[in-house]
């Protein structure tokens, strides 16, 4: 299994799972967000053998707010699979160094 220290792979090819799209539309997340995720993912860390989640911290909202948009993606088929995204004002929970 991978570990935190790995290093970071940009995803460009993907398929959006049924559930991720359902999750999105609930959360506001648009498919543009998770798009830059994938490509310039400040973090990543292995969930399981196969299961990615990629992090990247982006601001939202009036007043605008930092916030850590977290991304998991099923890497062991083709093409890859994004399972779920969501956001999280808690960025020192999910964020590992400084922040």
């Amino acid at each position: 299994m991978g570990s935190m220290a790995d290093p970071v792979r940009p995803i460009t090819t993907y398929r959006l799972t049924h559930h991720a799209r359902l999750e999105m539309a609930r959360r506001q997340i648009s498919e543009e967000d998770v798009a830059r995720v994938l490509a310039t993912p400040e973090q990543t860390e292995s969930i399981r053998i196969g299961r990615i989640l990629y992090q990247l911290r982006m601001e939202w909202g009036e007043p605008v707010k930092t916030y850590v948009l977290r991304v998991v993606v099923d890497i062991d088929r083709e093409p890859f699979e994004v399972v779920t995204a969501y956001r999280s004002s808690k960025i020192e929970k999910y964020w590992r160094g400084i922040t």
